[in-house]
């Protein structure tokens, strides 16, 4: 039984292969398919002796590393749910979406045992620490797996509509939604990759946090299913990046362009020999042109250009390396095995350079929304097709372009963020009568998040005051960088706030912001 077991078949096929590398470790782990399939038997044994079944969710709380994968191929042989979770978050977030998914178990890392104490303080449930001393009554990771049993483990009712994972999506409403990744699902965005990109024996280094849809599917799971190498570090560090990309000569690199920027200003920027790189993927915002010709021309990179998201693929649009100066702004053309189309706001088709709403259909979507079937039912429409909520067009030519991204979302450093949470705790405040949160042009990160804020008749606060109130409620990267104090906010005659109005005005007021 093979659907779920993808490091059962890769050892059948490959034993010996170098599979993967973890050099966020002290020494560096390297590892076989044959000793990945091991250790994930351990695990899943393990997990089996304490009633984990198929459909449970077991959670993973840690910054990058292999143990990831140990949960996801373990979960996987026994048709239970791999549930990473965002380590940037709150506990007091967490805490909601543990009370929403419940999960058996609960891996985590010693960097976020206080946020375990309190949530095991708030829920009872069985805890591993991957290092350090653990939190009251947890047990060791590494240990479980030196003493569990490395017998093959497969969930013979395990079918391909199943799911493999959960993905958290920002949460419009304030509680992230759990898009549900099927094993179906994995394999068509397999399929859909190779054809593009990867080759049996590729390498690949992997800087996305573990918990996105970018750390686990968009090259990780292809590359184990296509037999390739795969390389972890904890967290993203230029000057550690270039250096794994020239000694291991990393032939598939992805990053966002804020890592991009970040990688030419290392200090070892001028002497790392990338020659073995095939191509770099691009995503989560326009790569600018001129660090395309930067890559060009002192690396000779070939840029290809992708778009994707959490409940599709994640792999849907792709731009070739030829076409990145001269098709600059577009996300591509569709995948090989998705259909994309645009609509208007009465659901009909529209044509070459018509603006309106992206709607996708395919084999790689996701089987919708855990525990919420009013948001997994208003997803797709009567024909099938998934509403991504982002404005867009093509050309003539079949190349698609972002006008607009969905609803008020804006991407700081390749995250998502949501302004509703950001509203959502600024509303906490006494003295705050209306607020808006909007995303802004930044070098940097991108976009960064302005707070607009009307305060309430003879109340009184400071930007300071309001920062601080909001950093101990959100996570970190969520916390806007500015906050401005307005008289009223725009509104429109439907008593929705313009964000649209507020998002030009500061943009001419502060073009450098």
């Amino acid at each position: 039984m093979y659907i779920g077991d993808y490091l059962g078949r890769r050892e059948l096929y490959s034993p010996d292969k170098l599979a993967f590398i973890d050099a966020g470790k002290s020494p560096e782990w390297r590892l076989t398919y044959r000793e990945a399939n091991r250790r994930a038997n351990r695990l899943a044994n393990w997990l089996k002796s304490q009633g984990v079944a198929k459909g449970d969710r077991v959670a993973i709380l840690a910054k990058d590393g292999y143990e990831h994968l140990d949960v996801f191929f373990a979960c996987s042989k026994l048709g239970a749910i791999h549930t990473a979770l965002n380590w940037r978050l709150n506990w007091h977030e967490l805490l909601d979406i543990f009370r929403n998914v419940t999960p058996k178990i609960l891996v985590f890392s010693d960097d976020f045992r206080e946020n375990v104490v309190q949530i095991t303080h708030q829920l009872s449930l069985t805890t591993l620490h991957l290092d350090g001393d653990g939190a009251t009554g947890s047990l060791h990771f590494e240990s479980i797996l030196r003493d569990a049993p490395d017998s093959p483990v497969t969930c013979e009712t395990l079918e391909a509509e199943d799911t493999a994972a959960l993905i958290f999506t920002g949460g419009t409403t304030g509680l992230p939604k759990a898009a549900e990744v099927s094993h179906r699902m994995i394999a068509w965005n397999t399929l859909n990759t190779v054809i593009h990109d990867l080759t049996h024996n590729d390498i690949y280094l992997n800087v996305f946090p573990m918990f996105h849809t970018g750390g686990l599917f968009v090259y990780t799971l292809p590359q184990v299913i296509f037999g390739g190498t795969t390389i972890f570090i904890r967290e993203f560090k230029p000057e550690q990046v270039l250096e794994l990309l020239e000694r291991e000569k990393v032939t598939v690199f992805a990053g966002v362009p804020t890592m991009y920027q970040m990688l030419t200003q290392a200090p070892n920027w001028e002497q790392a020999d990338l020659s073995a790189l095939r191509f770099c993927t691009s995503g989560g915002a326009p790569l600018p042109v001129p660090l395309v010709e930067k890559y060009t021309t002192e690396k000779g990179i070939r840029f290809k250009q992708g778009f994707g998201m959490t409940e599709f693929g994640p792999g849907i649009f792709a731009l070739a390396p030829e076409d990145a100066v001269r098709k600059a702004g577009s996300i591509g053309r569709p995948n090989f095995f998705v259909e994309a189309r645009i609509v208007d706001d009465g659901n009909n088709f529209l044509g070459p350079g018509e603006e309106g709403e992206l709607v996708l259909k395919g084999l790689s979507y996701c089987s919708g929304y855990f525990n919420d079937p009013a948001a997994s039912a208003a997803a797709v429409d009567e024909r099938g097709y998934f509403h991504t909520g982002d404005v867009a067009r093509f050309d003539a030519e079949g190349y698609f372009y972002i006008v607009d991204r969905k609803k008020d979302m804006f991407i700081s450093g390749g995250e998502n963020v949501y302004p509703a949470e950001i509203e959502k705790a600024l509303y906490q405040h006494p003295a705050v009568h209306m607020c808006a949160v909007i995303g802004l042009p930044d070098p940097k990160w991108g976009e960064v998040g302005k707070a607009c804020v009307v305060l309430k008749p003879g109340a009184s606060a400071t930007e300071e005051e309001l920062l601080q109130f909001m950093a101990e409620r959100l996570a970190k990267y969520k916390v806007p960088k500015s906050v401005s104090f307005m008289e009223a906010l725009p509104i429109s005659a439907a008593g929705k706030i313009l964000k649209r109005e507020l998002r030009n005005y500061w943009t001419q007021t502060s073009p450098d912001v």
